[in-house]
């Protein structure tokens, strides 16, 4: 279920971490893929490494909160490509806080980035994938779905994605479309990198196979969602963290 040779996977968020490593899986397997991403140095970085590999692949600097920028990014892609076939909406931000100390703009920026975000890239992808009579949308969850101390403004948003991938899985399924959302744990990226070396250590401490793990593991679940035989698969949800979710 990993066939997707030749197909147009537009990837957000693709310029570094998870987004990255995704996308080197996706073009790896034989897919076209534009990367969206708002830092255009790490975009451009990224970029010219895939094409090093002798992938296919473009970057268009997007902010994926800002609708208009959403649709003329897709418009790029669909004047290169043509429309695309495979969304995956990774793009995504922390900001944590205690409940009682977070601020409206905490909670409204964590909204915007990881949940308005996908529902503007699926509006300004879906109608492309309408013509074709095929899509594959994959969109990036995480663990905090369950609930985290801290992480109210993530993990509502995350939660979030759950149900807006059912919904979409539901009104599509009958078009050829398909939806499903892929729930990291704790990935080796910029993002974890970030944290103190007492809280990395701590929260290593809670995974059961005692690694983080690899932006490219999360690749190699949405290339299964995303591949040309998995059809009959839609508005699931799959945990890729080590066994943190138990």
């Amino acid at each position: 279920m990993h066939d997707v040779q030749g197909l147009i996977a537009v990837v957000t968020g693709g310029a570094q971490g998870i987004g990255a490593g995704v996308a080197k899986v996706l073009a790896k397997q034989g897919a076209k893929v534009a990367l969206l991403d708002n830092r255009p140095d790490a975009l451009e970085q990224t970029r010219r490494q895939m094409t090093q590999s002798g992938w296919q692949v473009a970057a268009q600097v997007c902010d994926v909160t800002v609708k208009e920028q959403v649709a003329a990014a897709f418009a790029v892609v669909a004047g290169k490509w043509g429309g695309a076939d495979v969304l995956v909406n990774n793009a995504g931000a922390i900001r944590d806080a205690a409940f009682l100390k977070m601020q409206e703009k905490d909670w409204d920026d964590i909204i915007d980035v990881n949940l308005r975000s996908q529902f503007l890239c699926c509006q300004a992808a879906i109608p492309y994938m309408l013509e074709k009579g095929f899509g594959r949308i994959v969109n990036i969850s995480s663990r905090a779905m369950k609930g985290s101390r801290g992480q109210a403004n993530y993990a509502a948003a995350k939660g979030g994605v759950i149900s807006l991938t059912k919904s979409l899985a539901i009104e599509f399924a009958g078009k050829g479309i398909t939806a499903n959302a892929v729930c990291p744990g704790l990935i080796d990226t910029p993002m974890f990198h970030g944290m103190p070396e007492t809280i990395k250590e701590k929260l290593i401490k809670t995974i059961p196979v005692g690694r983080v793990g690899q932006p490219e593991e999360i690749g190699r679940a949405v290339a299964f969602f995303a591949g040309k035989d998995a059809g009959y698969i839609t508005g699931q949800f799959f945990f890729v963290c080590g066994g943190r979710s138990l």
